[in-house]
């Protein structure tokens, strides 16, 4: 073959690899993302996760609408067993609003998790799956052991907290008990603006809510809301004001938690579901954030614990 051939041959390949190219680029854009809402209670069920008489519950049909939205796809289980699925990896990002250790049974009657599908969820985080915890995502695995009186929550654990505690970036203590009223309305302190969902948003928003006292923040948090609780009533929120909306890198997974979700009616709340969608965004890359670490800036008292309910005698 003379030097004509083989240059003719070699523009031919290049323009076959180079139109090859071209449309596994199409391909991948035109791909569209999902997200698997994961709603197992192996601790407390909340109402918004109750399916009646087989119907979604409203988390499901809340996240599903927001991705009618948005323009993503939406999947939902409660079975713990899909994280040893291949299909859990087709998913861009994964939405839970669960409780307990989802390794047991629990509540529910739900097929758990195992160990392995637990290490297989955060290999996927780190690995660059997205992870949205709402609400009682923070009340999912806590640091063992976790007896009733609940006094291993007041301890601030660090390192030796639950793996899956330190991807999400904090953990439930406890909300108000008793005659200290569960749900009450408090101020929201707006730290960033600037993250999708709170375009328009003024701080502070006054908001209603079942409010989770947390604590074992991990120090890379991007804080977005803080709560103040310089008006609040109750033991549990006896402290200086903390983080209840964030967003971290876990990896080169990005991981969002809001502490709201638990009242019904905020599923339908405009300042809720926004939030919502532009963490969801955010978690499947479909919207941008700057994550500086604000977590002493935003919230120096962070490592406060408040009393341990019931006090102590």
């Amino acid at each position: 073959m003379n030097a004509t051939s083989n240059r003719r041959e070699f523009l031919r390949a290049t323009a076959l690899t180079g139109a090859g190219l071209a449309l596994s680029n199409r391909l991948l854009a035109a791909k569209e993302k999902s997200v698997l809402v994961f709603t197992k209670s192996s601790g407390w069920e909340h109402d918004v996760v109750k399916r009646i008489n087989g119907k979604p519950c409203i988390v499901d049909d809340a996240v599903t609408e927001i991705g009618n939205r948005h323009g993503f796809k939406v999947g939902v289980t409660k079975d713990g067993r899909i994280f040893e699925n291949k299909e859990f990896h087709s998913y861009s990002a994964v939405v839970f609003f669960t409780t307990g250790d989802l390794t047991t049974l629990g509540t529910d009657g739900k097929p758990p998790m195992t160990a392995q599908g637990k290490q297989a969820l955060l290999d996927a985080v780190r690995g660059g799956t997205g992870f949205v915890g709402v609400h009682a995502a923070s009340d999912t695995f806590h640091t063992q052991p976790d007896p009733k009186d609940l006094s291993n929550r007041y301890i601030a654990h660090g390192e030796n907290e639950d793996p899956y505690l330190k991807m999400l970036g904090g953990e439930f203590i406890i909300h108000g008990q008793d005659k200290d009223p569960r749900l009450q309305t408090a101020n929201l302190i707006v730290n960033d603006p600037k993250f999708p969902g709170l375009e328009g948003v003024t701080s502070p928003v006054s908001f209603t809510e079942e409010w989770y006292s947390l604590k074992d923040f991990v120090p890379d948090l991007h804080v977005i809301l803080t709560l103040d609780t310089h008006t609040m009533n109750g033991a549990a929120y006896h402290r200086a004001p903390y983080p209840v909306a964030w967003a971290r890198m876990h990896g080169i997974g990005r991981v969002f938690y809001m502490a709201m979700g638990d009242r019904p009616e905020n599923w339908k709340n405009e300042f809720f579901v926004n939030l919502l969608g532009g963490g969801i965004r955010w978690a499947i890359g479909d919207a941008s954030a700057q994550l500086d670490t604000n977590l002493k800036q935003a919230a120096p008292g962070y490592a406060e614990i408040p009393p341990k309910y019931p006090a102590d005698k």
